[in-house]
């Protein structure tokens, strides 16, 4: 009983997602898709291309097609390059990975050069204790010794 229970409450949770979720947005259509003639996004676009393309993207939300299928349909017309966000597939795949390798390693060389120079100021603290002349260790016991009491 408790099993259907949440199933019923799973199903309902998914359902009132796909309904929040809605049609596509125009908005977020235009942020994600670049005008052919000044390779900005449309929404920053008053080329007449541009103007063109977001009226065809306002019908075909009202025709009730989804996000994906308007972006198909412009990369069939124009080509992958109308897209603001390069595929995560093949030989684009290099535009998602290089940007988060050259974190990694910029992280890897900073958190290597940290231990050096810890350990590099570690040695020289400690051998400038070990280089102390017995004579000034001796004056600076006393004087220790004379503050604390």
């Amino acid at each position: 009983m408790s099993r259907l229970l949440i199933a019923l409450a799973a199903a309902l949770v998914l359902a009132a997602s796909a309904l929040a979720a809605g049609p596509p947005v125009q908005a977020d259509l235009e942020a994600e898709i670049v005008c052919p003639t000044c390779k900005t996004t449309l929404d920053q676009s008053n080329a007449p291309i541009a103007v063109r393309m977001k009226t065809y993207i306002r019908d075909r939300i009202a025709a009730g097609d989804s996000s994906a299928e308007i972006k198909s349909q412009l990369v069939d017309q124009f080509g992958p390059g109308v897209l603001a966000e390069p595929p995560k597939r093949g030989f684009d795949l290099l535009a998602w990975l290089l940007p988060l390798g050259a974190v990694a390693v910029g992280a890897v060389v900073v958190g290597a050069l940290a231990v050096t120079w810890s350990k590099r100021r570690n040695a020289t603290d400690d051998a400038s204790v070990d280089d102390l002349d017995p004579e000034l260790e001796q004056r600076l016991d006393e004087e220790l010794d004379r503050f604390e009491a």
